[in-house]
């Protein structure tokens, strides 16, 4: 590591670079700095050509200017490299609210005039430039997908290191500089993926460059990194895996040397680092270099404000001067602000920049706001999948056989992968889970990915691995979203109870591509495609904390136009549904589907055909035969539709003339109607399938009252009698799950002899029956420890 003092003495550093690099470098700082904090003040006046007056300042004053001049400086640097060395560099910041300096960087390179021709290179495109920043109608405060060159919104922080690292992956021509602000550093998903360097392997992935800026404070507080001790702080980030080189100061034209000779060097190193191992194939781990820069929060922004201190202070946050509509003195110190910047020099009479700023951008898909890695869809290409149907289950009769579904979907994940080894542009990602999950066939096709040591018992670790696993969560998700974001394909498995460590994720995720969407030069990405499993029913080892199927409910909150839920109830159905996810585009696709021994239901087609409608009628376990039915039995999700089909079987038993239908629902949002979601029924085919007033017991793999929900507009939704997981669990046996939440075949025969009239007083023996069964099953479980014989082997009668 070289110390800031060693640096600050050094001739070569002091001289670094020529009088013309180093103009250019500081015009261009500067007029970033000035678009950047004239996007949060003004409306008019965009070039200071007649006196600052309050009509010229926005009404509300929104953004964050603390962290804007330290990324506006590393973007200069950073176009420095690129034009010098014809690199190809994406840049993600954590500071997700520094969006000012992104949006001021891009139109200084011409690309956001390029996709915006009404925010021109001149006069009125620069008024609309800062009009339009944090105004209705305009653009957010933060890096958002209107931002060109960006895939991490920052909206929450702590995600933008796993992402920088997901769009490395498989990119060997790319760098990634990654700027992680010292608010953002504290927290925990931020504090996990400073490792995903164990999961980078130089010869075949591209490299990050983590930027540590550290300008000392958070909005009001002091932030912990940056009041870290420097030997404790290098210290840590080198037992992390990184050689640091810290790069401080406030003066500007010796912080540009001295951030360019450092910058040079760790890209000289990066470069030796990829020659090294793309040379001799030697797999090792690198110490990757990084920078720890440290400066002043706000820096160049007045010193001090009401007699306060404002540069290098919490105070220089958002708003530095706050209000200079109002308060004269704080037009004044606006305006002796925005003119420090002396933007005279900076754009011609016409309002564009000058030649000096123009010469300091790289050119085409060189810009960074141009990079086609920030616009993945450009360089997305569709996966070769096998034929899902050769990995078919043989049903012969319904119910008749048992088979593990996941372990049957690991088989064709791996020929996924195998088709797909050649692009590289296909991973598969689990947080320590994927053996667990019974998708171990993967590590068939590929190893995990692993450069840290190994010892000689280590199974399946490798450098180039395309099965990504680490027991985080949070950066699963991260590595998966930038991987998606930069044009590839990946596959998330988890355990239910679990994915709901990445709620925050999945809104982020969600809201970006909802606004992507409707953006035409984003072009459509990779869905994200998450498999739930180890679910609520076979949680029964673990117990109560791994008992939540309330994932489903989060995802349904977000935009009908992005998420889509299934649960296939069978093996079959289950690889009908992932083929059809790892095809789609720009959704978030949630499949829910269990690892253990289940009854198999649907031969191929007829499972291709059932997830084709999304819901349908089991004419072979109804009763109604084509006529009026008694009662409705609906149930989604494999251990829900299993208890259905057992409580049928039981009232065919007791009641041979009792009409059942049994509706199955693999896509849930059927349910809702069509003018809520694009996979709706319309009113007349929901009624029908559940007619408009028969009674309909349905049974769901989820909270019930995710079911009213979704139809609450229906009919019959009045007869909907809808059970579900309503919190209860323990460590028992499978079925004793079931039975604590009353889905059980048991419960569910009541239901019905308690909704369907007709059943009368007749009823009354076969109800006392199942009462006698659930009593006779809860002193089973607790003085065998597992289910009875004739609940463990169950099988729909042929």
């Amino acid at each position: 590591m070289t110390t800031t003092d060693t640096w600050s003495t050094s001739t070569d550093v002091a001289e670094h670079l020529g009088r013309d690099e180093l103009e250019r470098l500081q015009l261009w700082w500067r007029a970033a700095n000035y678009l950047s904090a004239g996007q949060i003040y003004l409306m008019d006046n965009p070039l200071l050509e007649e006196p600052l007056r309050p009509e010229h300042v926005k009404p509300r004053l929104l953004g964050h200017w603390g962290t804007t001049p330290g990324l506006n400086f590393v973007y200069a640097h950073l176009n420095r490299a690129i034009r010098l060395r014809s690199l190809d560099m994406m840049y993600v910041i954590g500071p997700g609210h520094g969006g000012p300096a992104l949006v001021a960087a891009a139109w200084l390179e011409g690309t956001y005039s390029e996709i915006y021709p009404d925010v021109a290179q001149d006069h009125e495109g620069l008024r609309r430039l800062v009009t339009q920043f944090s105004f209705p109608g305009g653009v957010p405060s933060h890096v958002a997908p209107e931002t060109p060159g960006s895939i991490h919104e920052g909206g929450e922080l702590g995600y933008s290191l796993s992402h920088a690292f997901g769009a490395a992956f498989d990119n060997p021509g790319l760098i990634v500089p990654c700027v992680v602000g010292d608010g953002e550093a504290e927290t925990g998903p931020l504090a996990t993926s400073w490792h995903s360097n164990k999961f980078l392997d130089p010869a075949t992935d591209g490299a990050v460059l983590p930027i540590l800026h550290l300008n000392g404070y958070k909005i009001a507080n002091p932030a912990v990194w940056a009041r870290i001790p420097e030997d404790e702080l290098l210290s840590m980030l080198r037992g992390f895996g990184y050689e640091p080189y810290v790069v401080e100061g406030s003066s500007p034209l010796p912080m540009h040397h001295l951030f360019a000779a450092t910058l040079d060097r760790c890209l000289d190193e990066i470069a030796a680092i990829q020659r090294r191992a793309r040379g001799d194939g030697h797999p090792y781990r690198p110490k990757w270099p990084m920078i720890v820069l440290r400066t002043p929060k706000g820096w160049t922004c007045p010193a001090t404000v009401d007699g306060k201190p404002l540069e290098g202070s919490w105070r220089s946050h958002q708003v530095p001067v706050s209000d200079p509509r109002n308060n004269p003195e704080h037009l004044r110190l606006l305006e002796e602000w925005l003119r420090s910047y002396r933007p005279e020099e900076l754009f011609d009479a016409g309002g564009r920049p000058v030649e000096t700023i123009r010469e300091g951008n790289p050119v085409g898909e060189r810009r960074m706001s141009a990079s086609p890695h920030a616009n993945g869809g450009h360089l997305l290409r569709g996966l070769r999948l096998p034929d899902f149907r050769d990995y078919a289950v043989p049903v012969q009769a319904p119910g008749a056989d048992k088979a593990e579904g996941t372990r049957v979907l690991g088989r064709f994940l791996r020929d996924v992968l195998r088709l797909n080894s050649a692009q590289r542009n296909f991973r598969v990602f689990a947080p320590d889970e994927n053996n667990s999950n019974r998708l171990d066939a993967v590590l068939e096709a590929s190893p995990r990915a692993w450069v840290a040591e190994t010892e000689p018992d280590d199974e399946s670790l490798a450098p180039g691995g395309q099965v990504m696993e680490i027991l985080s969560e949070h950066t699963c998700q991260g590595w998966l979203e930038g991987y998606l974001l930069t044009g590839r394909h990946g596959f998330f498995s988890c355990y239910e109870a679990f994915a709901h460590i990445v709620d925050s994720m999945v809104n982020q995720h969600a809201k970006w591509l909802k606004v992507s969407r409707h953006l035409p030069w984003r072009r459509p990405v990779a869905s994200l495609n998450y498999l739930l499993t180890s679910h609520v029913w076979r949680q029964d080892h673990n117990g109560f904390s791994h008992q939540d199927p309330g994932f489903i409910d989060h995802v349904v909150n977000k935009k009908a136009e992005i998420v889509r839920v299934y649960l296939p109830p069978d093996t079959n159905t289950l690889l009908s549904v992932s083929d059809h996810c790892l095809r789609s585009r720009d959704y978030i696709n949630l499949v829910v589907a269990g690892k253990q021994p289940e009854p198999q239901y649907l031969d191929m087609e007829s499972a291709i055909v059932h997830c084709e409608k999304g819901i349908g009628i089991w004419d072979w376990a109804s009763t109604d035969s084509g006529g009026d039915p008694d009662v409705v039995m609906a149930c989604a999700g494999d251990v829900p539709t299993m208890e259905t089909l057992a409580a049928v079987d039981i009232l065919r038993g007791h009641f041979p003339d009792l009409r059942m239908r049994v509706i199955n629902v693999v896509d849930l949002m059927r349910l809702q109607d069509e003018r809520e979601h694009p996979h709706g029924l319309s009113d007349a085919e929901f009624d029908s399938l559940f007619t408009r007033d028969t009674p309909v017991i349905f049974n769901y793999h989820g909270y019930p009252w995710l079911i009213h929900r979704l139809t609450y507009r229906r009919h019959n939704h009045e007869g909907m009698h809808v059970r579900g997981y309503k919190e209860e669990g323990t460590t028992t046996t499978p079925f004793d799950m079931c039975v604590l939440n009353e889905i059980d075949r048991f419960h569910l025969a009541i239901d019905v002899i308690d909704r369907v009239p007709r059943l009368g007083p007749r009823a009354a023996y076969a109800r006392e029956h199942l009462k006698g069964k659930l009593i006779e099953h809860r002193h089973h479980v607790r003085t065998h420890g597992e289910d009875m014989p004739e609940v463990r082997d169950w099988e729909w009668p042929s």
